[in-house]
């Protein structure tokens, strides 16, 4: 259900999210927006496709804020790297992050970056995915090591920031959202906050 743009325009919206690489892609789009974080699992399922888990946590993390704010447009994205079906999260650490660097070398991942928007006051609920390929080059231990040390993006999915340093570890992005890859789809957000009613300046 659409809700009227008379009505979404004035709504506070809200980032269902505490990753400071979202907040700072959605005030690209110079809209006044607050920040909520999400009380939400994030533990997959038995079984669960890397896919399958982004687009649940996302549409999650924004139902879970729209039920505390039923009057304001909700933003819930979620990232889950994919390597041949196997979902591969924040490192956390150094050494998960080695080990998640040494398995994807010379391999294509598949960061699936899953977005949606709810608003509980109108009924409007819509999600969208954003898959980027993403090529690593056949790293060296070295390089690894250097890298990770340079940079410590251990927040990060896959374990490397593809705005910052990280981009040297790669061969090839493949993309139709330039910004899904560090975290929100900027391309999938403009259309479904104005699916939502929502005017983007």
């Amino acid at each position: 259900m659409t809700a009227p743009a008379a009505q979404s325009a004035v709504r506070p919206l809200i980032l269902g999210s505490t990753s400071r690489y979202r907040r700072e892609l959605l005030a690209r789009l110079n809209l006044p927006f607050e920040v909520a974080a999400p009380q939400v699992e994030e533990t997959p399922q038995p079984g669960e496709a890397p896919r399958a888990l982004a687009e649940r946590l996302a549409l999650a993390k924004a139902r879970e804020v729209a039920a505390r704010f039923p009057q304001a447009l909700v933003i819930g994205s979620d990232q889950v790297a994919d390597l041949h079906g196997e979902p591969l999260g924040k490192p956390g650490t150094h050494e998960r992050a080695t080990e998640q660097l040494r398995l994807m070398r010379g391999q294509t991942v598949v960061f699936h970056t899953a977005l949606a928007v709810v608003c509980v006051a109108t009924g409007f609920e819509q999600a969208d995915l954003a898959p980027v390929n993403v090529r690593f080059r056949d790293l060296s231990d070295d390089e690894i090591e250097r890298y990770l040390r340079a940079e410590q993006p251990y927040d990060c999915a896959g374990s490397a920031k593809s705005e910052g340093l990280g981009i040297a570890l790669l061969d090839a992005i493949d993309s139709d959202d330039p910004t899904a890859l560090i975290g929100l789809p900027l391309i999938r957000t403009a259309r479904l906050l104005r699916a939502a009613g929502r005017t983007l300046p």
